[in-house]
């Protein structure tokens, strides 16, 4: 049996991407049906219960005062996300470590001599010119001033943090550019409600506006007829459907795109190229709890001499409802080696798991491992390493793509979704004006 629908624009995954693109089109006025195959919102940033812990399937933290937080003001989401005070702590020498206010050269300064001349050439790359080339890592750029552990083991773990890569593997000139030109996450914070919070406000939003929200629903086909977009078939509810629209906006990633469409659709240059940029990344992530409190750090934790473990994040410091009464809620995570490709799962998360003993007194005896989880091909942090990222037009008219594989050079994460969803609607409205 076969339904169809007629709608002005569709919107492929309620991730991060999806929502923020389906919340602008129906604020904008355009009748917008967002299609996603899961039973919840919110894709890889979103939020599994877990005997009464809300605990984040990826994306923990949220950014204030940048894109994300004004997208839900201009289409009217609540914005209910807390940020603890201070925001992040660095691990050096045995001692946690608070930085706010001081910046690059407080902290650089706790680690080495050489920290003036680091806060110098990061300084320098304020002007294009004092950009390195693309081809230098963050580790070897780093390597240029010193060898010191710490110093490599901050800007290791800052890249895996925001990234989801090794220094190794960011380049330089992606790095310098986020940390001297972007938002760079100076403020942050968690929801009450665990980060699916925030996406069940945009999509409460979206509905709001008119906009229909069809989830357990998958998309089969993407329709191009004569170079431009038609509609979409679906499977809802064990029915074909067909969805008839002009624009068709993908947050399921370029490449799983191609397969939808059909690579006949594209000319040889693009699909050659999104080929050869699906390299997504990998994460893994420990998410326990205690009856007591396990680190000091209100909200997150860095680390100078790890190798793997990047950050823990200390939830109920400022959100308790993410735990029972009487629970704390925390996540450790880290980016294998390498980020990108294969690598043994079990013997990365065998050294995440030593590291946290090793930084935890007491982890083996007072915490209560509620999950590990490996993010990686299909399902990974981040799609396309930064830097090599795709386009987010496509030749085909009508058709779009959004979120982490398409984000503007030097961003990362759902700041990084929310800033490519205002600009394909942006475009959207010029090429698809309302009547």
């Amino acid at each position: 049996m076969t339904t169809t629908h007629d709608y002005d624009a569709i919107v492929i995954g309620a991730g991060a991407g999806g929502l923020f693109t389906a919340a602008r089109l129906a604020h904008r006025g355009y009748r917008t049906l967002v299609v996603e195959r899961l039973d919840k919102v919110g894709g890889r940033a979103s939020t599994t219960e877990i005997d009464g812990f809300k605990v984040n399937d990826g994306a923990i933290v949220i950014e204030v005062g940048g894109i994300t937080q004004q997208t839900c003001e201009e289409v009217g989401a609540k914005f209910e996300i807390r940020e603890p005070s201070p925001p992040i702590l660095y691990r050096i020498g045995g001692k946690d470590v608070d930085v706010t206010g001081g910046g690059w050269g407080f902290l650089l300064g706790k680690l080495t001599r050489q920290g003036a001349k680091l806060v110098k050439g990061i300084g320098a790359a304020r002007n294009d010119s004092g950009l390195p080339e693309d081809e230098l890592s963050t580790a070897d750029w780093v390597r240029k001033y010193t060898k010191n552990e710490g110093v490599h083991g901050i800007f290791r773990n800052m890249c895996a943090s925001v990234f989801a890569v090794g220094s190794e593997e960011l380049p330089a000139r992606v790095f310098l550019t986020y940390f001297t030109r972007k938002s760079a996450f100076k403020r942050f914070g968690f929801h009450p409600d665990g980060t699916i919070g925030l996406w069940n406000a945009l999509a409460e939003a979206f509905v709001g506006h008119g906009g229909d929200l069809w989830l357990s629903s998958e998309v089969g086909q993407i329709h191009v007829e004569g170079g431009a977009v038609t509609g979409v078939t679906l499977t809802r509810a064990g029915n074909r459907q067909t969805v008839t629209a002009p624009i068709v906006v993908s947050d399921i990633g370029p490449f799983a795109t191609l397969d939808l469409a059909g690579r006949d659709a594209f000319d040889d240059e693009y699909v050659a190229l999104v080929e050869q940029r699906n390299r997504p990344c990998a994460m893994i992530a420990v998410n326990f709890a205690s009856e007591e409190p396990l680190i000091e750090a209100p909200g997150m934790l860095s680390f100078a001499q790890t190798s793997r473990l990047a950050y823990l994040a200390n939830f109920t410091g400022t959100c308790p409802e993410m735990a029972p009464p009487g629970w704390h809620l925390y996540v450790g995570t880290s980016v294998p080696e390498p980020a990108i490709g294969d690598f043994d799962e079990a013997a990365e998360t065998a050294l995440l798991f030593q590291e946290l003993r090793d930084n935890i007194d007491g982890f083996d005896e007072k915490a209560r491992v509620l999950s590990t989880t490996i993010t990686r091909d299909g399902w990974p942090p981040q799609r396309a390493v930064a830097g090599f990222d795709l386009p987010h037009t496509t030749e085909v008219t009508g058709l779009w793509n959004v979120g982490d594989a398409v984000k503007e050079y030097a961003n990362g994460g759902t700041t990084a979704c929310a800033e490519t969803a205002q600009l394909v609607v942006d475009e959207i409205a010029s090429a698809f004006p309302r009547a």
